[in-house]
């Protein structure tokens, strides 16, 4: 089910709202985790039974991790626990691209192929595999304690805002709240979630819906007869579709939450106006970067290591995070080429950038950031070259024309993707987001998020291009 469906609108979030508000507060959790398994079985209902299976194995290796003080028998469950979580994500999203690679080697030495039944990969897997590996590693590290009630734990897991899109969430920023949210659930937090919320969906599908319909369209024409003009509009089209579904949906996450008392990290810091790929990193699918960081760059010895070492830990995290998008060499390619410019910015390029000021570093960063999207949005590695040398052809003979409603969303896409460049444009972000409300203030953004609504709600219904972009996560 997604978020910016007329069904999900209409019908789920309302029905579990009125629900949620009605029953007692110890009937609350139950409440969510029994819309969250709906949720989830709606769209994926052979898959839920992973869930639930899996949940409650590492439910029970880390009570039993929990309740040792054997160092040995800790590690023991540690790894036995990672490796189930890391071998169903394994088996679902790598398994078929591993068997094709073996064969495509098998068939360079003209050897028989392997036989394999190409699997359906569950939804949110990525999401949801890297928070259950959050939890037993933050209960093995002793950064909090485990969960005491089995259902707790699945709420922590399946949780329906964060399960299919993120934010991922480490196990020790959720987990008292699951027990206790009377901190967070007051009548602010439901009003601005419900404006977060609003600007997620208006975010998702005003613009980059627009924005994917066009760019989809331009990346299936025949790249080799593309002109410049075409092809560059294609992959900004997608850089800003990209960006304004996947912020947008974090956005609408984050509302929900607030709705219901819980606060979710922040996952997007308007990223196109980093002044380096650092920083963008920085700025980009932020929960993911903390995980990476706390998870994999931190165990491999993070920044207390020589400068070779340091370097090579910087590219091997940015290459499995390449990996962690998509089973596809394009991601590979992708996570790769962000790595390597992190590595030349911590030998050079930072103190480039210093010296050639904020506008020059901005635009380079936005420039290597577009080039990186063409591999990401490409799957085939020799297409996704073809395409960039359609970019740098200066051919301008074959013209795509545009119209006039596309052009108008694609200035809103610019303007709103660098709003806060400036800094009248922070504070007022940082006015709608994170201060606090006075009477007045409530009744004007109530006003502009209803029309918000509306606006989202006319365009799904009208518009009729409404793709969800992380089945492939």
């Amino acid at each position: 089910m997604v978020f910016s469906s007329i069904v999900f609108l209409f019908y789920f979030f309302p029905a579990f709202l009125i629900t949620y508000y009605l029953v007692g507060k110890k009937y609350k959790n139950i409440v969510i985790l029994l819309f969250s398994i709906f949720f989830y079985s709606w769209g994926a209902p052979k898959f839920i039974f992973v869930i639930l299976g899996t949940t409650f194995i590492d439910f029970h290796l880390v009570k039993w991790m929990s309740l040792t003080h054997s160092k040995r028998n800790r590690r023991l469950m540690l790894t036995l626990s990672v490796s189930i979580n890391m071998g169903l994500l394994f088996y679902f999203k790598y398994s078929n691209f591993f068997i094709e690679n073996v064969n495509g080697l098998l068939s360079v030495f003209g050897t028989g192929n392997i036989h394999w039944t190409k699997l359906l990969l569950p939804i949110g897997i990525s999401f949801y595999t890297f928070e259950t590996i959050t939890y037993v590693v933050d209960v093995y590290r002793k950064v909090h304690k485990p969960l005491t009630n089995f259902w707790d734990y699945q709420l922590y897991i399946i949780l329906f805002p964060k399960l299919i899109a993120g934010p991922i969430i480490r196990y020790h920023d959720l987990a008292d709240q699951i027990t206790d949210r009377s901190q967070n659930d007051s009548i602010d937090n439901r009003l601005t979630g419900f404006y977060r919320f609003a600007i997620g969906l208006a975010k998702k599908v005003l613009i980059a819906n627009h924005m994917g319909q066009q760019a989809d369209a331009i990346f299936a024409m025949d790249y080799a007869g593309l002109g410049t003009t075409t092809a560059w509009m294609g992959i900004l089209a997608y850089t800003f579709q990209i960006y304004f579904d996947f912020s947008g949906y974090s956005d609408m996450a984050i509302g929900m939450a607030k709705m219901i008392g819980f606060k979710f990290p922040e996952n997007f810091n308007n990223p196109y106006i980093s002044q380096s790929i650092t920083e963008f990193w920085r700025r980009w699918h932020m929960t993911l970067g903390s995980w990476m960081r706390n998870y994999l760059y931190i165990p491999l010895g993070g920044n207390k290591v020589s400068k070779s070492r340091l370097y090579f830990n910087l590219w091997f995290v940015f290459l499995m995070s390449g990996l962690w998008h998509g089973a596809s060499w394009n991601f590979v390619l992708w996570g790769a080429y962000h790595g390597l410019f992190l590595v030349l910015e911590r030998g050079f390029l930072l103190k480039f950038y210093t010296k050639i000021g904020k506008f020059p570093s901005t635009f380079i960063t936005f420039f290597i950031v577009v080039i990186g999207w063409v591999f990401f949005r490409i799957e085939s590695e020799s297409d996704a070259w073809l395409y960039l040398s359609r970019m740098f052809a200066f051919d301008f003979v074959n013209l795509v024309t545009f119209d006039s409603e596309f052009y108008t969303f694609f200035i809103i896409a610019i303007f709103f993707a660098f709003f806060t460049y400036f800094s009248v444009g922070q504070k007022i972000q940082d006015s709608i987001y994170f201060k606090d409300y006075s009477y007045s203030r409530h009744l004007f953004v109530t006003a502009i998020s209803i029309v918000l609504l509306l606006l989202s709600v006319s365009s799904i219904t009208a518009f009729g291009f409404n793709p969800f972009i992380y089945f492939r996560f």
